[in-house]
């Protein structure tokens, strides 16, 4: 693959290739049923990529990448076979098929196994602008990594080190079929640019950067903006302090939040639910968060980076509340895990889909002078996370608040709590929100937490 396969050129090719995987996926249906299968899904899967890392202003790593997937899955009654392969050469295909059929011959029956309900399917198909392949070759791409990278190290004398600059462009089509007779095709376009610098010397240096990332590049930042924002973070981390161990006001930034939001997710997701390895088990109906806050999942998301009208099994998607006046409206479910909970899917088989949570109060600097005094997280760092109890133990870096102000940079700490004690105290989230995610949201004040420093 040259790189420029990577974007459209006069004439797209995506709706004939796409056409192709459908014919794929049709065929593969139609084989499975043939060797006895009473229901089969076929995941049909194009990817072209373009990716270049820089650092320094040498060019380290250039690559084009271009990777294709048919995968099968079968049902006998219910036990279930997969298979999956690369090669769409008809003994291939027939090869995959009967693998899949083999494997599911001799597996145990599982009451939950099966395709999603028919009645489920989406009916109403449409794009939501998420395809926007552009010529982008891999001097271009050389040209826009050196460039974020330069207007970083240009900004200060004390940037004396670089870890390195990125551009990346990708292009997907992918293809999910199903014995009820559905059939859905999906195309995509992401690219993201990034910049990552190194200011002070020996003990004291510090690592910061910032990454753009849109559907379309011509919604990417600058390389002047992403190095000049990437040596602005970098800088404020110069000679940083450690905190004395106590219980204060952490106001998590905005891309630090999502993290939050994440683990929320993880809680009520279905995988942890009929596990029964969730601190937020039977919580539908409950009160979790305060009164005002809430969380919207919008599928149908003009540009969203998780718009989709079907989930991974077919069942349209739909516009809901996961949370509203902070109590839990549904859990986050696909067919198998609605069955083992005795519920029905709410279509996030593969996972959520755009996710916007409330806001209640104003930018990150009106955040700061509202808290007056504490811990505004730019970082974390480590696991510590337990999704059975909700406790909490993570490292962190970022600024202490004194006079509703930033006062210096901080490290070297260990920030603590329990998720539900946390959900519950969370006093603002900010208006300044992060769009470079399919969680949407704006930076988290969270009334107290423990601070472990230095005594």
């Amino acid at each position: 693959m040259s790189v420029t396969e990577l974007s459209s050129s006069p004439s797209d090719d995506s709706q004939p290739r796409l056409a192709r995987l459908s014919s794929v996926a049709q065929h593969l249906l139609a084989q499975a049923r043939a060797a006895g299968a009473n229901q089969c899904e076929v995941v049909c899967n194009e990817d072209a990529g373009l990716a270049v890392n820089v650092r320094m202003g040498d060019v380290e790593t250039v690559e084009a990448t271009r990777d294709r997937s048919v995968g099968i899955t079968v049902y006998f009654g219910q036990r279930k076979g997969s298979a999956s392969t690369a090669d769409l050469r008809e003994d291939s295909l027939a090869a995959t098929v009967a693998q899949a059929c083999a494997i599911a011959r001799h597996t145990e029956n599982d009451p939950c196994a099966g395709l999603a309900d028919a009645a489920l399917m989406a009916s109403t198909l449409r794009e939501f602008d998420s395809w926007h392949p552009q010529p982008f070759d891999a001097d271009r791409a050389i040209d826009f990594a050196l460039a974020c990278e330069a207007a970083g190290r240009e900004q200060d004398a004390r940037i004396g080190n670089s870890d390195g600059a990125s551009m990346n462009a990708n292009a997907s089509l992918s293809v999910y079929a199903n014995s009820h007779g559905f059939l859905g095709a999906e195309r995509a376009t992401s690219y993201s640019a990034g910049c990552a610098l190194i200011a002070g010397e020996g003990d004291a240096m510090q690592r910061d950067g910032w990454f753009s990332v849109a559907l379309a590049q011509s919604d990417l930042e600058t390389p002047s903006a992403i190095g000049l924002k990437a040596a602005q973070r970098t800088l404020a981390r110069l000679n940083p302090r450690q905190l004395p161990t106590g219980q204060v006001p952490v106001l998590f930034s905005a891309e630090m939040a999502r993290s939050l939001i994440g683990s929320y997710l993880g809680a009520v997701s279905g995988g942890a639910l009929y596990r029964r390895a969730s601190f937020l088990l039977d919580s539908v109906g409950t009160q979790v968060f305060p009164a005002w806050f809430g969380i919207e999942e919008n599928p149908f998301l003009l540009r969203g980076f998780r718009s989709a009208a079907f989930d991974a099994e077919g069942v349209a998607t739909r516009q809901s509340p996961l949370v509203e006046d902070g109590i839990v409206s549904r859990y986050i479910l696909g067919s198998y895990s609605a069955r083992k909970l005795g519920l029905v899917t709410t279509a996030n088989a593969g996972g959520v889909h755009n996710l916007q949570v409330k806001s209640n109060a104003g930018d990150l600097a009106s955040q700061i002078k509202a808290m007056q005094r504490g811990l505004l997280v730019t970082e974390l760092m480590g696991q510590g996370v337990n999704m059975i109890t909700g406790d909490y133990s993570r490292g962190a870096a970022g600024f202490w608040i004194e006079h509703g102000e930033i006062a210096y940079p901080v490290d070297g700490i260990t920030i603590a709590g329990n998720l539900k004690a946390m959900f519950a105290d969370i006093e603002t989230v900010g208006s300044d929100i992060d769009l470079r995610s399919h969680v949407r949201t704006g930076s988290i004040l969270i009334g107290k937490m423990t601070v472990a420093g230095n005594g």
